[in-house]
């Protein structure tokens, strides 16, 4: 009896040890004092940035502008989605490691410990100063039996994503570009994507210097 308890007690730490470095999300603040015609007069494309880390707080705001629950009652999301397919999975990349969004449950699930924004800049170094990165990985199994239709509209629906990113980084006093460049196989490997989950495009985010 006594080895059972402790051999749940060790099942315990590890499940404890698996989760301790998932990060729940403070709800989005929704006050945001730049209008939508502000900040589509101000987007643009920044290649700069500082050092200055991106509070949670911060980081919930621009998630959930990206691909968030705005709809509880249907879970529905802020981006567009073909079929409603909701295919996009979107990734932060930071030095200490890399989570998966959560829309749902307003959280960061830790699925890496590496820092994977060298990959992400791959040739354009700039990008790696980033003090995060977020990657949108369609996940083509969502679209049924679509075939050659699936790749089209993941490509239409991660651009509605990017596009709410650069609007509230815009709002927020963020720098950042949308890109298509990066290792997208030391990626896949990195954050154990299967076949049907492909990287497509990513925006590195920070503070002007």
């Amino acid at each position: 009896m006594k080895k059972i308890s402790m051999l749940a007690m060790g099942l315990l730490v590890m499940v404890s040890c698996a989760t301790a470095q998932d990060i729940q999300l403070p709800a989005p603040d929704m006050n945001v004092k730049m209008t939508l015609m502000e900040a589509l007069q101000k987007r643009a494309s920044q290649r700069e940035y500082s050092d200055r880390e991106i509070s949670d707080a911060t980081l919930s705001q621009v998630l959930w502008a990206a691909c968030g629950i705005n709809r509880p009652e249907s879970k529905k999301i802020t981006a567009p989605s073909a079929i409603n397919a909701q295919d996009i999975l979107l990734y932060v990349a930071r030095k200490d490691g890399a989570w998966l969004y959560e829309p749902q449950s307003n959280k960061l699930k830790k699925v890496c410990n590496d820092d994977l924004r060298d990959a992400v800049a791959a040739n354009q170094k700039f990008a790696a100063s980033a003090p995060v990165c977020l990657i949108m990985v369609t996940d083509l199994s969502k679209f049924g039996n679509r075939g050659e239709k699936a790749l089209p509209m993941a490509n239409m629906d991660a651009g509605y994503v990017s596009e709410n990113i650069c609007l509230i980084c815009t709002a927020l006093g963020l720098n950042t570009v949308p890109r298509v460049g990066m290792d997208k196989a030391a990626i896949s490997k990195a954050l154990g994507l299967t076949e049907m989950q492909i990287p497509l495009l990513n925006n590195p985010i920070g503070w002007p210097k």
